[in-house]
């Protein structure tokens, strides 16, 4: 594979030039050679022009003696970012003007001839330097955003990691199959984008939401190990890790286990990293497994970040018929009480803990209760309510020493895990708790098979409703099914979820007993899922996959904050592209042959 340092030699005559702006060394020194790019830089010095030559490899020092007149004439006239030829010889650089940090440093070019291909206007902001530039700015112009350094490495970092990925599963014997961009709707629980038919009148395609039914429909079809990098589409609001159009990187297999899928990612993420990260750590191999009820219950995250403790205690028993009455009647109403011990918290200011509140109240928490631990005692609220034979045990309990601090959420399972796990990460992030040199790789399996829609407080499928429950859950789908288990899993790195997939039902009267869970009838599952329905009928093999969210995984990789400083031409927070002014309206003659009527608002 391919270094993102490579460098490329041009020997082709019709090439306009002889080698790259980041390829010449000391080997070159005395050769005649040629040289295209973009004025990054230009320097007078003395009488001599300097100029940075740029393109996507490097940089090259060109240098224009006066006594070359034309080329001097030129030179005098160039800007940044104007495209230019130089014809020259290279030359050892004299010492002590050696620049170290490039790879081309050692030398420069003497300029013989000097020919400008294109002049171009200032530029928007500054290309030859990382300041902070206006978001909508740089995508606006996200032609000259690329040109910087900073995109430009990600973009490289972005082509290894698909080359690395695809050379990998198809050393692992996966077939890469490209699913239709067209299909028919297949209602996954986000909105999908319309495209109207031009033959159908009143009919739509939709852009996939993600290749899911199709790649069952492959496994069905005998071609037992399929990848893809998929384009994506989901008409959602947008935010930091999350864009109109994604990519994933698609993987399912048949006649499998989940270990058989779970191992095969946690090598292909084991070697990426080694391969693209060498410089990063590895925090854990194999990595480690919780379940997703482990995972809620200790760190209040289905997406744990475990590059730092600050675990959950459950004193839920201990606080049962205790005098602190938002305890008591939460431990009544079937209700849990979390407590989370931060060394050293007993420091935090009155400010600190109503930000920390606020936090929690965002995630559905009511409150956020907490006490200090002092060498002489307890300080809190709830401390004379739970007397100080209780606030000991709790104290024990979480392992909470003199100058540490508790806090406290009382809830439902979900609501206390969740706000406290929203304080958690907050408290993390204030105090700079998670190590950057570490990726923390982690494994959440046995996700609930359903969950109660907050919208419509109807049951509905957690993932998707071809997940596969838990074999010894089976027994629950009629009496209990918001107990059951299902064979889903997730990849979690650094707090963030990188991939997630399942095991499939692949039986006719499993996926028959799922639908009437979920209240999907006869005729509905037939107009939705008839196709897959019908697949089922002619031998459909045991069969699971995942995906993974490759723009997030970029993005961590990148250490950057967010997916769009990894994709070449992203939407905005808005899903507008601002470099091309999309969306746009449509000229009527083109809605007519839709059979399209435009409703103003």
């Amino acid at each position: 594979m391919l270094a993102s340092g490579h460098t490329i030699s041009y020997t082709a005559t019709t090439m306009l030039r002889s080698h790259t702006c980041g390829e010449l060394r000391a080997s070159h020194v005395g050769k005649e050679v040629v040289l295209c790019g973009w004025v990054h830089r230009r320097r007078d010095h003395g009488g001599l022009i300097f100029i940075d030559l740029r393109d996507r490899y490097g940089f090259t020092q060109v240098v224009i003696d006066p006594k070359n007149k034309g080329a001097f004439k030129t030179g005098e006239t160039v800007r940044p970012e104007w495209v230019l030829k130089v014809t020259g010889e290279v030359r050892k650089r004299i010492q002590g003007a050696e620049r170290k940090e490039n790879p081309t440093g050692g030398i420069e070019v003497i300029v013989a001839v000097l020919e400008v291909l294109s002049e171009a206007e200032t530029p928007p902001f500054e290309i030859d330097q990382e300041k902070e530039v206006n978001e909508e700015i740089r995508l606006q112009y996200r032609y000259l955003d690329l040109r910087r350094d900073r995109m430009r490495k990600n973009m490289l970092l972005r082509h290894r990691m698909l080359q690395f990925v695809r050379q990998y599963y198809d050393e692992q014997g996966f077939i890469e199959i490209e699913t239709p961009i067209l299909i028919k709707g297949t209602p996954e629980g986000a909105r999908e984008y319309l495209v109207p038919s031009r033959l159908y009148h009143g009919q739509c395609y939709v852009l996939p939401q993600s290749p899911q039914q199709l790649k069952q429909l492959t496994m069905i079809a005998g071609l037992d190990r399929y990848m893809q990098i998929a384009r994506c589409f989901r008409d959602e609001d947008q935010r930091g890790d999350r864009q109109p159009e994604f990519t994933q990187v698609d993987v399912e297999m048949s006649f499998v286990e989940a270990e058989d899928i779970l191992n095969v990612t946690e090598k292909s993420f084991i070697a990426l990293t080694k391969e693209v990260r060498p410089d990063i750590t590895i925090l854990q191999t194999p990595f480690p497994r919780m379940t997703w009820e482990e995972a809620m219950a200790t760190y209040g995250s289905d997406k744990p970040d475990i590059r730092f403790e600050l675990t959950f205690t459950d004193v839920t028993d201990l606080c049962k018929g205790c005098g602190f009455g938002i305890f008591n009647n939460t431990v009544k109403a079937g209700g849990v009480i979390k407590t989370m011990c931060v060394p050293g918290g007993a420091t935090f200011s009155r400010k600190d803990m109503d930000d920390l509140t606020e936090v929690a109240k965002i995630y559905g928490a009511k409150g956020l209760a907490w006490i200090k631990v002092q060498e002489k005692g307890f300080e809190g609220v709830p401390v004379d309510k739970l007397g100080s034979e209780l606030v000991k045990k709790i104290a024990k309990a979480a392992k909470a020493k003199p100058g540490d601090i508790l806090f406290f959420t009382a809830d439902t399972f979900r609501t206390a895990c969740e706000s406290l796990g929203a304080v958690r990460l907050e408290i993390a992030r204030r105090q700079k708790l998670a190590n950057t040199s570490v990726f923390a790789y982690c494994w959440v399996t046995d996700f609930p098979m359903f969950e109660i829609e907050k919208e419509t407080g109807q049951i509905a499928a957690m993932h998707h409703p071809f997940t596969r429950p838990k074999d010894e859950d089976r027994a629950k789908l009629t009496k209990d099914p918001l107990s059951m288990r299902a064979e889903a899993y997730d990849l979690v790195l650094n707090g963030s979820e990188v991939a997630g997939g399942s095991i499939r039902i692949h039986e006719q009267d499993l996926q028959k007993q799922v639908f009437d869970i979920l209240r999907i009838t006869d005729e509905d599952a037939e107009r939705r899922f008839g196709h897959m329905l019908r697949a089922f009928k002619y031998g459909a093999p045991p069969h699971g996959g995942i995906a993974w969210g490759f723009d997030r995984v970029v993005m961590l990789f990148a250490g950057e904050p967010n997916i769009r400083e990894v994709i070449a031409y992203p939407k905005d927070q808005k899903a507008k592209d601002l470099m091309l002014g999309a969306p746009s309206r449509v000229p009527k003659a083109q809605l007519d042959e839709l059979g399209i009527r435009i409703i103003e608002e």
